[in-house]
């Protein structure tokens, strides 16, 4: 028996030492070679453009900033420079830049229940983008085929073609699924925009994965029949059986990525999408084993390997020192929870940013994203409560960083928190906590007016940006001389989600000056809860009319203008509506926060 196999072994080695690849193979592979290293090219360069008009903004926003630091005549002629408009940006912002794809809706969700919707239409700039990105890949993977040599060569070509491309989208489609991506803040793309490119190019890859398969079949259909497929499919760990594997968990993963599974189980439909692009990196690994592209399979991997590292790197950096993160729990009036971290090493944030949370007694290892609404420092003795001084630098003692979030509760974890929280002694808990992050930050600080508008729990994002542009006017240190906070919430008793944090704004140096807050109750049980404190302080009954409140601003304009939007997706619709047909007038900039996955 052992001699028979050891005959067969002699039989087969010197065809298998003697094989080399045909002259059309070694073309074919170099061709596809040369493509991968133009479409790089042509990812370098779309990048250096985003740089360099990213970091142009940066710096005419800074210069603007600094030109408008001062008052009196000088300032009064500089912010009235800056809020006149150029026609030919102002015309490209209202038709391009921040237009939506059709008409009106683009943040806007369309639901089928309140935990099922169906997601939310690109706006015209993204879908030009996306479009761009197709076109790109369309023109690639059909450019220098083989086209005359007959159906098996160009079936073949389209084959690698489609396989090479792929694979190669791969390292985009896992560079996007990471937090701690350099492109996020260097090209400025905000979750959204990462998050729905993560997802179209992951379609692309599903399409081109497809194709390589289905033009597979036709080749081998067209040499040797479709008889021969069946049998070249049914060799155990064959390319061809694991690269129909691959295929066949690209196309569930397609199938359960869409926005109405993901809302509806959003934790269930992450560990099953870790799970199974897991699985499908293996069995491409066995499908490309021995083939040039698997080098780029190992570089998609590299780029989540990294990430994940960094990632656990920073969650022990940032919650183990001196002692561990703590999280306080407690359930506040309309459905929601205020979390108090007692952060285990001092972080320093900036408006406009969000932490991943991580609460292993509520959600094991799943991680949350929610905007940072508040955050102090605060002292602590070295010694002990009852030690005394005995020092200049034992009285200076360690800091320490506490930050807070307002979570409203809905379904899945925030659900679990609340439920968890009422439950407890006092409506509240603590526990230990894994805070990553923070992430994102904007400021407004180069913009002599801003408009802060807000819809329920969205004003976790505003309070940071009131609270650092009063600071910064009262330094004198931006351009702001006016803003403008509006506030929609259904209930009076929401207000308490912020109020000690309000009350601290309100007592700020020259706030009457410069702040002016109006908050609209859409559901009041009664015309008593409706009063406004002060002239600077407003409570009007219902909805507001967004775009008459734009426009009245519009017409005392200091500087160039900015309204912010974090709230619902028909909010922002509106704002953004109404920012379009007044963007022209005057210098008007449109920003809003979403969390759309």
């Amino acid at each position: 028996m052992m001699s028979s196999k050891w005959l067969l072994l002699a039989a087969i080695l010197p065809a298998t030492l003697a094989w080399t690849p045909t002259p059309e193979e070694i073309a074919a592979d170099n061709e596809n070679s040369r493509l991968v290293n133009d479409t790089a090219l042509t990812w370098a360069c779309i990048i250096a453009v985003l740089l360099a008009y990213t970091w142009t903004l940066k710096l005419l926003h800074h210069v603007r900033r600094i030109v408008n630091f001062g008052h009196g005549d000088a300032d009064t002629a500089n912010q009235l420079y800056f809020a006149t408009t150029n026609e030919t940006w102002a015309r490209f912002k209202r038709h391009w830049l921040i237009a939506p794809l059709f008409r009106t809706r683009h943040m806007r969700e369309s639901k089928l229940s309140a935990a099922m919707n169906m997601g939310t239409l690109p706006s015209r700039i993204q879908t030009f983008w996306l479009l761009c990105y197709f076109a790109l890949n369309t023109a690639t993977a059909v450019v220098k085929i083989h086209w005359h040599m007959g159906r098996v060569v160009w079936l073949n070509d389209l084959c690698n073609r489609t396989g090479t491309l792929a694979t190669l989208n791969l390292i985009p489609l896992f560079l996007l699924a990471g937090r701690n991506n350099p492109l996020i803040w260097l090209l400025d793309i905000s979750f959204d925009n990462y998050n729905l490119l993560h997802r179209w190019i992951g379609r692309m890859v599903v399409v081109q994965a497809f194709l390589h398969g289905a033009f597979w079949i036709a080749e081998q259909a067209v040499e040797s029949g479709w008889s021969s497929v069946a049998p070249e499919l049914a060799v155990p760990g064959s390319m061809q059986l694991t690269g129909t594997i691959g295929i066949g968990a690209f196309i569930v993963i397609l199938f359960q990525s869409p926005s109405v599974v993901r809302h509806a189980f959003y934790e269930t439909f992450l560990h099953v999408h870790i799970l199974l692009v897991l699985f499908s990196v293996v069995v491409i690994w066995l499908h490309l084993e021995g083939c040039t592209q698997q080098t780029l399979l190992i570089a998609a991997v590299v780029c989540w390997v990294v990430e994940r590292l960094i990632r656990v790197y920073l969650l022990i950096r940032n919650n183990l020192h001196r002692g561990v993160t703590k999280a306080e729990v407690e359930v506040l009036p309309g459905d929601a929870v205020r979390i108090t971290l007692r952060l285990a090493r001092p972080w320093k944030f900036n408006p406009g940013q969000h932490v991943y949370l991580y609460l292993p007694s509520v959600g094991i290892w799943t991680s949350h994203p929610f905007t940072i609404a508040w955050s102090q420092e605060l002292d602590h003795w070295r010694g002990g409560e009852k030690a005394l001084p005995l020092a200049r630098q034992d009285m200076l003692t360690t800091k320490s960083t506490s930050m807070s979030l307002v979570v409203r509760r809905r379904t899945g974890f925030t659900d679990r928190l609340y439920t968890k929280a009422a439950r407890d002694i006092g409506n509240r808990f603590t526990a230990t906590a894994l805070v990553e992050g923070p992430y994102g930050g904007k400021t407004f600080r180069s913009y002599g007016t801003v408009m802060l508008f807000a819809a329920g729990v969205g004003i976790t994002h505003q309070v940071p940006q009131v609270r650092d542009l009063l600071l910064a006017s009262a330094n004198g240190t931006c351009a702001t001389r006016k803003i403008v906070l509006v506030w929609i919430v259904q209930s009076p008793e929401h207000l308490e989600w912020v109020r000690p944090w309000m009350t601290e704004i309100l007592g700020m140096h020259k706030r009457r000056e410069v702040l002016r807050i109006m908050l609209f109750v859409t559901r009041p049980r009664s015309t008593k809860e409706i009063h406004s404190p002060s002239a600077s302080v407003q409570m009007f009954p219902g909805k507001p009319n967004v775009a008459a409140l734009v426009e009245q601003e519009q017409t005392s304009q200091v500087g160039a203008m900015a309204v912010s939007c974090c709230g619902t997706g028909s909010l922002s619709d509106d704002l953004r509506k109404a920012v379009r047909e007044r963007c022209e007038f005057t210098e008007i900039d449109f920003s809003e926060e979403s969390f759309s996955w």
